[in-house]
């Protein structure tokens, strides 16, 4: 199989790297420096050079914010049969482009990132393959995870972005909240230092990742729940109600159990 890689940030450049001894790979960035480093891996110095390498799968791992507009340049250079793919973690606008295009594809989330997992060893992640994916698609992107470890849900284009604003878009937007409440001074607690480093290492993220989680059209939802609880436990503090205190704790301890 002949597998073209649009994208060396990243997880573009950890594909590569994952594909590369078991597939003839090719790989573009606008960015020719994030690129020197491959081996075994045919590098382009222009998009145009696709059209002679006539891949058998095209995955696209750029920011959300050009995945459809990178799509659509490529579509001239591929051959009809080439299964188109991409690793977004919103599907919303290239839902509508696979929709738009009578072309195969296989939709995946990678639901990990090189901060917080060892990408040396992904035994315990979790991977979503979208159910609306050619079979064909489907299979590759299965056989690849699970021989890496991974936990595999099969979700629809809608369900995978409704678990995102969830799974992500909570906690990104408490973390945001909770660091823009800092202020330069040391706090030697524990629970303070925990909070810290994951806040340092969701800011150490691409600008445009964090908003393509937040912008999420779900996203909305779990941010105004986090409003009315906030609201709520401002309520109970304020007004020293230890009896509701004791049934907020109850709840929240339900939730986790």
């Amino acid at each position: 199989m002949k597998i073209f890689i649009l994208g060396a940030g990243h997880m573009g450049a950890w594909l590569v790297e994952e594909f590369c001894h078991d597939y003839e790979v090719a790989v573009f960035d606008i960015n020719v420096k994030k690129m020197k480093y491959f081996f075994n891996v045919r590098r382009f110095m222009k998009l145009e050079e696709v059209k002679e390498y006539k891949p058998d799968i095209v995955i696209n791992a750029v920011d959300l914010k050009h995945t459809v507009k990178s799509f659509e340049k490529l579509i001239p250079l591929l051959p009809k049969e080439c299964i188109l793919s991409d690793i977004t973690s919103v599907k919303n606008d290239v839902a509508k482009f696979y929709k738009k295009y009578d072309r195969p594809f296989v939709s995946t989330h990678p639901m990990f990132g090189p901060t917080f997992a060892n990408i040396r060893d992904l035994r315990g992640e979790s991977a979503i393959i979208i159910n609306e994916s050619d079979e064909k698609g489907k299979e590759f992107f299965n056989e690849f995870y699970k021989k890496l470890g991974l936990k595999i849900y099969h979700y629809s284009f809608e369900k995978h972005d409704k678990t995102t604003a969830y799974s992500l878009g909570t906690p990104f937007a408490s973390s945001l909240v909770f660091t823009a409440c800092m202020k330069k001074q040391n706090a030697p607690g524990t629970t303070f230092k925990k909070h810290m480093k994951i806040a340092h290492g969701l800011l150490s993220e691409d600008d445009f990742l964090l908003s393509e989680i937040l912008f999420n059209p779900f996203t909305l939802k779990q941010i105004e729940k986090i409003n009315s609880q906030l609201s709520y436990l401002t309520h109970i503090i304020r007004d020293r109600d230890f009896d509701e205190m004791v049934k907020f704790l109850k709840n929240v301890r339900k939730n986790i159990s």
